[in-house]
C-alpha cells in the first residue's frame, strides 16, 4: 500500500481510534454537503427556469414601451426626453435589497416598489399628449420592475453557480480521496496490529517453549545429581556385622 493511498501514521490503538473517528466525521460531512448539493441544485434550476420566463416577459415588455414611446412622440410632436429630465426631482421607482438564506448561503434578492407621494409627471404632456404619457410611464414602470426581477435572478444564478461548484468539489473530495484514504490506513493500522499481535503470541509461545525446556532440563539435572548423592552415601557406609568379624578361635 502506497503513501499516496493512506495517511502516514503509526499503527497504534490511538491512531486506529482517531482514523475511525476521522472517517466517520467524513461521512457524516459527506452526506451533509451531499444534502446541501440536492438543495442548491433544485433551487438553481427554478431559478434557471424563471430567468427563462422573464426574459421571454422582458421581450414583449420592451416591445410593448417601444411602441408606446413612439404614440408619445406622434402624439406630442417631438421629443419629450428633455422635458422629463427637468421634471424629474427625487425618484419615484426605487429598489430595496434582502437576503434570502439558502441552505445556508445568503441570496441576495431586490425588490422593485414605487413611492406614491411622488409625482413629477404631474405637468408633463399638459398642452397635448397627456394621456399617451402617463400609458408611456406605466409601461416602462412594468418593464423596469421585470429589469429587477431579472437582475435578482441573475445575481442568484451567478452565487448558486458558484457555490454549487464549490460544494461539488468537496463532495467529490471527501467520496473519492478522503473517506478511501481513511479507509485504507484503517486497513494499515489493523494489518499491522494484527501482525503484531501474530509477533507477540509467536514470541510468548517460544519464551513459554523455553521456559518449559529449561524446566526439564533442569529438573533432569536435579534427579541426576539426587541419584549420585545416593551412590556416594551408600558406598561410604561401614558393615559392622559383617566385614568386621573376627576370626573363630578353637581350644
Amino acid at each position: 500500500m502506497s503513501g499516496q493511498q493512506r495517511e502516514a501514521v503509526f499503527p497504534t490503538r490511538q491512531s486506529l481510534g482517531l482514523m475511525k473517528s476521522k472517517l466517520k466525521g467524513a461521512q457524516t460531512g459527506h452526506s451533509l454537503l451531499k444534502r446541501k448539493s440536492e438543495a442548491l441544485t433544485k433551487r438553481f434550476r427554478e431559478i434557471l427556469r424563471r430567468i427563462d420566463e422573464a426574459k421571454r416577459k422582458m421581450g414583449r415588455v420592451m416591445q410593448i414601451a417601444a411602441f408606446s414611446l413612439a404614440e408619445v412622440t406622434y402624439a406630442t410632436g417631438g421629443d419629450i426626453s428633455f422635458q422629463v429630465q427637468e421634471s424629474v426631482k427625487d425618484a419615484r421607482f426605487r429598489v430595496r435589497t434582502k437576503q434570502e438564506n439558502v441552505s445556508g448561503v445568503l441570496i441576495p434578492a431586490f425588490e422593485a416598489y414605487t413611492e406614491e407621494s411622488i409625482n413629477n409627471f404631474a405637468l408633463t404632456g399638459l398642452g397635448r399628449g397627456g394621456q399617451q404619457v402617463q400609458k408611456c410611464r406605466e409601461t416602462f414602470a412594468r418593464a423596469t420592475e421585470t429589469l429587477v426581477e431579472l437582475a435578482s435572478l441573475q445575481t442568484a444564478f451567478v452565487i448558486l453557480d458558484e457555490v454549487i461548484k464549490t460544494v461539488n468539489r468537496r463532495v467529490n473530495a471527501i467520496e473519492h480521496v478522503i473517506i478511501p484514504r481513511t479507509e485504507n490506513t484503517i486497513s494499515y493500522i489493523n494489518s499491522e496490529l494484527d501482525e503484531m499481535d501474530r509477533e507477540e503470541f509467536f514470541r510468548l509461545k517460544k519464551v513459554k517453549g523455553l521456559k518449559e525446556k529449561a524446566a526439564i532440563e533442569n529438573d533432569k539435572q536435579h534427579s541426576q545429581e539426587a541419584h549420585v548423592d545416593g551412590d556416594e552415601n551408600g558406598a561410604s557406609q561401614v558393615d559392622v556385622l559383617g566385614e568386621g568379624e573376627d576370626e573363630d578361635v578353637i581350644f
